[in-house]
């Protein structure tokens, strides 16, 4: 008998199974693929939604006279026009990780802050709809600490006939966030560039130039104790550095931050630490 006699019978299809043909099979395959992006797509969609409230509680540094957040998000139209009109582009608008604030301006302190360079804040005059205003209407009210005590006074505006800033509420108040880290409170003092070479960061140096702004690296220090938060602050009186006599016996100093500061990010910016030993705190109010 040949081995081909010899040789056991194919098994027979499982009773009631039919034999699965190839297209059978890239059906299936095809089925499985539609239901996981089907279920990608609803998860999406699902995240879509929800994360809109968790960026929601991320806080940006909105651009001066920036009303309430609520209110701002609701009245902004994402224009651009304050972006177009700031002289250090410190002013961008908000990606798709913002959620619902997606669109609308803000300020990365530490990347490029205001420094007034306008003089008049451009941006609120730009603003079409009010979302950035010098006043806000009388059906908003003022929340306690946001207001300032007084119109700021512009360092670079000191000689004209109007030194002061027409701002009534402050973005944010500055905060001395790390003092582990900040050379002056160590007894350090600093030399060259505030933030390297490459930093593409600008900002106006009155007695380099009244009204052409130039990069911070173009503008190195030297200093024998660190005072760039101070040194550079466009607002008279915000900042301010309180000396006191180290444990060896070194002269070191303590940034102290008034009442009238308005948040604007030039300490964040021109701070030489990194990360910044000072840094804003948006939509922070002053607390005595």
């Amino acid at each position: 008998m040949s081995d081909k006699e010899n040789a056991p019978a194919p098994a027979a299809p499982a009773k009631g199974k039919a034999p699965v043909s190839r297209e059978r099979a890239r059906q299936g395959r095809r089925k499985a693929l539609r239901t996981i992006l089907l279920t990608g797509g609803v998860l999406g969609a699902g995240l879509s939604g929800y994360l809109p409230l968790v960026y929601a509680r991320t806080s940006r540094l909105r651009p001066p006279g920036a009303l309430d957040e609520k209110e701002f998000l609701q009245s902004c139209i994402k224009c651009g026009q304050c972006v177009q009109v700031c002289p250090v582009n410190a002013i961008r608008l908000a990606d798709l990780t913002d959620g619902f604030g997606v669109g609308t301006p803000y300020i990365d302190a530490r990347e490029q802050a205001c420094d007034f360079s306008c003089d008049a804040v451009q941006c609120i005059l730009a603003c079409p709809t009010g979302s950035l205003t010098y006043d806000k209407p009388d059906f908003l009210p003022v929340r306690a600490g946001a207001a300032l005590p007084q119109k700021p006074t512009l360092i670079a505006k000191m000689n004209d006939p109007e030194p002061t800033l027409n701002m009534t509420e402050r973005m944010g108040v500055a905060r001395l966030t790390r003092p582990e880290s900040c050379l002056a409170m160590k007894g350090e003092g600093f030399k060259g560039q505030a933030r390297g070479p490459g930093f593409k960061g600008r900002m106006r140096y009155v007695k380099v130039d009244r009204w052409k702004p130039i990069q911070v690296a173009d503008h190195p220090y030297d200093v024998p104790l660190c005072d760039l938060c101070m040194r550079e602050c466009p607002i008279a009186g915000a900042i301010s550095l309180e000396k006191f006599t180290g444990p060896d016996g070194s002269t070191r100093a303590r940034p102290i931050v008034h009442e009238n500061c308005v948040g604007c990010g030039v300490c964040e910016m021109i701070c030489p630490t990194e990360p910044a030993s000072i840094a804003i705190v948006p939509r922070e109010v002053w607390k005595s």
